[in-house]
């Protein structure tokens, strides 16, 4: 084609830009798009803990001796870093530190404590709007990861059925009918808020105008996600070559609820519904359904340094590893350009108890998998000297392209995690 082409209509004209077409064949291959970069990141929790002596390598670097946790995930060694040492500065509180897991807010125990924003949500406030879900909390045992950025926790969602249809169906046409009177109704209060202040800003002083600024910011920006959110409603949904999944109703079965889950979540990043999830696994007062355990996950979380009780939790640990081991090879089976979808996602998993015998918040037990990170090693730190954990969260951050180096107690990138 040649350079001299116009669009002509009604007596306009219009030049045609610079197009591959237009271009010697020699010189347009140089022009090919590339492949979309798209990061994507991944926060798990293990709610009771990881027996960390059968976790932790005792010899640090990168030929450390497997464990027995860590042989369900050798296939994939050279995608992951295990990180001894570190925890959040002043969370503690045994249980209640899994509020502050994604946010290092302090004392989560304590009457007065206010959460604030987790590392998802932050990251989501910035590319949220990329995807038709700006981020997804889910959880297989009612617990959520995930805070705004007032401290209010987000519901996670618990049901996968409910998830693949939030992702995948489309409904009637009367179900999208009333999806969108929502969003419109959500417009016309915010309009209506920002209408009403008008009157109110005028008898204000200094102070409430400050704190009337940031109440109305807030208000702007539900009403960006709103507008982004009417937006979306309107695209058809990604289909997928997979049916609805049934709800598992045995909380026993914790093997088939995690792997629903964690079916879910690859399809989420697959087709590109988000890229910014947080999950928390399962962990309750019952008996898993597995051979040779016949006491409650909860009880034999609290060992005591029983033999006998260690030996059945390794049993329920072991299969969390074989679960995530599987769910990291089907990310790494699909390509993406020159990189897989493993490769594209950050991923960390551990725990907000790094002793959950004695209900102990430090040296908690640390995965960092996926992303584009050196990875193969056993980080360790001395815990008297060690980072903050939350320099593991600057890491994902910088690795998701936002350019910030801090986060709650994180002052800069985790040294000796480096991108590739």
């Amino acid at each position: 084609m040649h350079r001299r082409h116009f669009l002509r209509s009604s007596g306009i004209t219009l030049g045609l830009p610079l197009l591959n077409s237009m271009l010697p064949t020699s010189l347009r291959a140089s022009t090919k798009e590339k492949e979309p970069d798209i990061r994507r990141m991944l926060s798990i929790c293990s709610p009771l803990g990881i027996h960390t002596p059968f976790l932790i390598p005792e010899k640090s670097g990168r030929d450390y001796d497997v464990t027995p946790y860590l042989k369900p995930l050798q296939a994939h060694r050279k995608k992951f870093t295990i990180i001894s040492g570190l925890m959040h500065p002043d969370v503690d509180g045994g249980h209640s530190a899994e509020k502050s897991f994604l946010t290092a807010a302090a004392h989560p125990g304590q009457p007065s404590f206010r959460n604030t924003i987790s590392l998802d949500q932050l990251a989501a406030e910035r590319i949220g709007h990329l995807t038709r879900v700006p981020s997804l909390s889910l959880s297989a045992n009612h617990t959520g990861l995930s805070y705004t950025r007032s401290g209010v926790r987000v519901p996670p969602e618990t049901k996968p059925s409910r998830l693949f249809a939030k992702l995948f169906l489309e409904g009637d046409a009367n179900q999208k009918a009333a999806r969108m009177r929502q969003i419109e109704d959500g417009q016309s209060i915010m309009d209506l808020v920002l209408e009403q202040t008008k009157d109110v800003t005028r008898k204000l002083g200094r102070e409430d105008h400050q704190t009337l600024d940031q109440y109305l910011t807030s208000v702007r920006e539900l009403e960006k996600r709103l507008v982004i959110q009417e937006k979306w409603a309107q695209l058809p949904k990604p289909t997928v070559d997979q049916k609805p999944p049934t709800d598992i109703e045995d909380r026993g079965d914790f093997v088939g609820r995690m792997e629903l889950f964690y079916d879910l979540i690859f399809l989420a990043f697959r087709t590109d519904s988000t890229r910014l999830i947080t999950f928390c696994g399962a962990g309750g007062n019952y008996v898993p359904n597995l051979q040779g355990v016949d006491e409650d996950w909860h009880n034999l979380s609290h060992h005591g340094r029983d033999e006998k009780k260690i030996e059945k939790l390794a049993l329920i640990e072991l299969e969390e590893m074989r679960l995530f081991s599987k769910f990291l090879t089907r990310l790494d089976e699909v390509k993406e350009g020159d990189h897989t979808l493993l490769d594209q996602t950050a991923i960390f998993s551990g725990s907000n108890l790094g002793n959950a015998s004695s209900h102990n918040n430090s040296n908690l037990p640390v995965i960092a998998a996926g992303g584009h990170f050196k990875h193969g090693q056993h980080l360790a730190f001395e815990q008297e000297k060690a980072p903050p954990l939350a320099n593991l969260f600057v890491s994902q951050l910088q690795h998701m392209g936002l350019e910030t180096d801090r986060f709650a107690s994180g002052t800069s990138t985790l040294n000796g995690l480096t991108h590739t």
